[in-house]
């Protein structure tokens, strides 16, 4: 197999990795760019694991990026959300049911923001142990650092992940129609509707990254965020801008689209009341321009439609 070969082989594979570790789509192309650089000027004949190789490589471009990441994000405006991985998660797996809700949950917001809190080198260690199964010792090779200290890494990192996270297994087609329900609320003004479908402590966080409006703080409580999206669905033209609805980050959800660009996605994280009844306990809507620039190839189909 020659060199080029070789590196689409793990292409995939090396994208996943510098997704989950920096949120970024474009960051992560930029870094499997720079793996492909470095691959060409390496002696290649003479690497004995191509993959391991690789795999280090951009690691360690994704452990530069998010020490400035960091940096940048102290300085950032308003809330802070990972970019929006739209219609994708079961594209990159292959296997059954269980496995893509596997994979769904590790692209989860939720996730994502868990993440967020751990130190880059935390956030490596536990992504390569716990996501991509690579033993200790091949983690405190790529690290720099000894087994024992990528253990506590994992351990600590996985600790907090935990704790930030909740896991629920709710069906497809008991998840869509909250989206459909939700839609319709917000756009008709519909307070009251939209404040029933939300859980008592629900958490609302939208992403404009100062370059486009969007509410500065989490809201907390169904009531409130029910009166503050209520009030921007008004300015909502369903005719204008059309929604598509989408799996975001494994999410229900939905794109909107002005003048065929996306200006908007809102993901709905799905809970079960203690009834067994479902119930919106989170809802993500990123409006940054920077963060949807990669849906520019998604163009409107159906809108989401409310429930019948």
């Amino acid at each position: 197999m020659n060199a080029l070969a070789v590196f689409e082989a793990r292409r995939r594979h090396l994208r996943a990795l510098a997704w989950r570790m920096l949120g970024s789509r474009a960051e992560a192309e930029d870094v499997v760019q720079d793996c492909w650089l470095r691959w060409q000027a390496a002696d290649t004949a003479a690497i004995e694991q191509p993959a391991a190789w690789l795999s280090r490589v951009a690691t360690n471009l994704c452990l530069d990026r998010l020490q400035s990441a960091r940096a940048r994000r102290e300085h950032y405006v308003g809330v802070w959300l990972p970019e929006p991985l739209v219609d994708e998660a079961a594209a990159e797996v292959d296997a059954g049911p269980e496995a893509r809700a596997e994979y769904a949950q590790e692209v989860s917001i939720a996730f994502l923001l868990a993440l967020e809190r751990l130190t880059p080198l935390e956030r490596a260690a536990f992504l390569l142990h716990d996501v991509f199964d690579l033993d200790y010792d091949e983690i405190a090779t790529r690290l720099g650092r000894s087994t024992a200290a990528c253990r506590q890494l994992v351990a600590r990192a996985r600790g907090h992940v935990q704790a930030g996270q909740a896991r629920v297994d709710v069906r497809d087609e008991e998840a869509m129609p909250l989206l459909g329900a939700f839609v319709e609320a917000s756009r008709t003004g519909d307070v009251a509707g939209l404040a029933a479908l939300l859980a008592d402590d629900a958490v609302f966080l939208s992403d404009g990254g100062g370059k486009a409006s969007a509410v500065p703080r989490p809201l907390v409580g169904a009531a409130k965020i029910a009166q503050v999206y209520c009030g921007f669905g008004k300015r909502w033209d369903p005719l204008r801008q059309p929604a598509r609805p989408a799996r975001i980050n494994g999410l229900p959800g939905a794109v909107i689209f002005e003048n065929g660009a996306a200006i908007q996605t809102i993901a709905l994280r799905v809970a079960r009341r203690a009834d067994g009844r479902l119930c919106i306990d989170a809802v993500y809507v990123v409006r940054n321009p920077d963060k949807l620039a990669h849906l520019a190839h998604l163009a409107p189909a159906a809108p989401v439609s409310p429930p019948a």
